[in-house]
């Protein structure tokens, strides 16, 4: 065989082969966001517009979030913010929009105990995503109820969605199967 026929040969199993890796490479990473981020993956790909500016999107909080100091609650404050769950539930019958308003108090409260700083909502949902994904949408729809709430917009029903949805992110925050088992646990 003629030395360029071979040379040709080689640069073209080395440029397949690269395609190979980075395709593999690609597709690993992409199958991880949607792993570790699941439905979050694809709303930041419609917020976004674009796969590779969501996927850097979700690297970029990753990677925030790692350089925070994420903390498991002691007993004592993982009891003190389980009461404090039932005290607002309790609190709905009376005043919905008021519980409502004390649980998400307590919300950021509980992530600020856990080391997560708090900035903007935006940013709260994106850096809670990380750790929780699977309530991240209860904690945006919950705010949002809120913010329904305060413009005098939001029937007690939405309320009351917006305390279930709060109860996931707390049950989550706190590590309890739901807080009615916190209840019984203390």
């Amino acid at each position: 065989m003629d030395t360029g026929v071979i040379v040709a040969i080689i640069v073209i199993v080395a440029i397949v082969a690269i395609a190979a890796i980075w395709f593999i490479t690609n597709q690993k990473r992409e199958e991880g966001l949607k792993r570790d981020f699941g439905s979050e993956y694809d709303r930041e790909i419609q917020r976004t517009g674009s796969k590779s500016d969501a996927q850097k999107e979700l690297e970029e909080r990753r990677k925030r979030v790692k350089s925070y100091n994420i903390i498991d609650l002691s007993p004592e404050d993982q009891r003190r913010y389980s009461e404090e769950w039932r005290m607002i539930e309790a609190h709905f019958v009376d005043d919905p929009g008021g519980a409502v308003k004390d649980a998400d108090s307590m919300i950021t409260r509980l992530m600020t105990a856990r080391g997560y700083p708090m900035s903007d909502f935006e940013t709260q949902a994106a850096d809670i995503s990380v750790d929780h994904p699977e309530v991240v949408q209860n904690y945006r729809s919950g705010h949002i109820i809120v913010g329904e709430h305060d413009g005098g917009r939001a029937s007690t029903e939405a309320l009351r969605q917006a305390m279930m949805h709060y109860r996931a992110v707390a049950d989550d925050l706190l590590g309890t199967s739901s807080a009615l088992g916190a209840r019984k646990a203390s």
